[in-house]
């Protein structure tokens, strides 16, 4: 909050505007302990995705001052933007708002105790996992198994385990992100998944 705060300050002693690309504001504001409102106060425009954490099927907002939303509503519609009957999905970007966002807490407790399995796993495994980040929901890590490459790997979990994590980042390292689906059950099923084909 104080890092947004001196960017606002810095913003307005430049004449400039500042705008919070707030895909996961919700998953910010829970680790962080603060009120969202509270983390954009010194934006002038924030947008905030919908379906990333919150578990809405689709959809993002735009927020900011009346006159602000004026001027993106005529953007929009002059590149041809909007859609119609789309209360259907208005409907799930209220549960998004109201209810998944209380629940953030789950996902980030359950990335905890994956990357917490991971590091176990790769203390038994001398070093055949490493956690390289582990923050609200996401855990990424990297593969230095001489029992199979990353790609095959993520086959192997998929194919005799259907757990999918997914092709490699880069030569050998995964970004798994928790959420909804993702249960504390789930995990340890992820981590038997893991420990199976790494400890064999």
């Amino acid at each position: 909050m104080e890092y947004t705060n001196s960017v606002g300050a810095l913003a307005r002693k430049r004449g400039l505007k500042f705008h919070i690309d707030g895909a996961r504001i919700f998953n910010a504001a829970v680790a962080l302990k603060v009120d969202v409102k509270d983390l954009v106060a010194a934006a002038d425009s924030i947008s905030v995705c919908l379906s990333k954490g919150l578990g809405a099927p689709v959809g993002s907002l735009l927020v900011g001052s009346r006159e602000f939303i004026r001027v993106a509503r005529r953007n929009r519609k002059m590149l041809g933007g909007g859609m119609r009957q789309a209360g259907i999905l208005a409907a799930a970007g209220v549960i998004a708002l109201t209810k998944m966002s209380k629940r953030l807490h789950e996902d980030h407790e359950n990335a905890e105790a994956l990357g917490d399995g991971l590091r176990k796993l790769g203390e038994e495994t001398n070093g055949a996992v490493e956690v390289i980040s582990s923050s609200t929901n996401f855990v990424i890590f990297a593969l230095h198994s001489n029992k199979c490459t990353a790609v095959e790997f993520s086959k192997r979990l998929l194919e005799g385990h259907k757990v999918n994590i997914g092709g490699p980042r880069d030569h050998n390292s995964f970004r798994l992100v928790v959420h909804y689906h993702i249960t504390a059950e789930k995990v340890q099923q992820i981590l038997a998944a893991f420990s199976a084909i790494l400890t064999n």
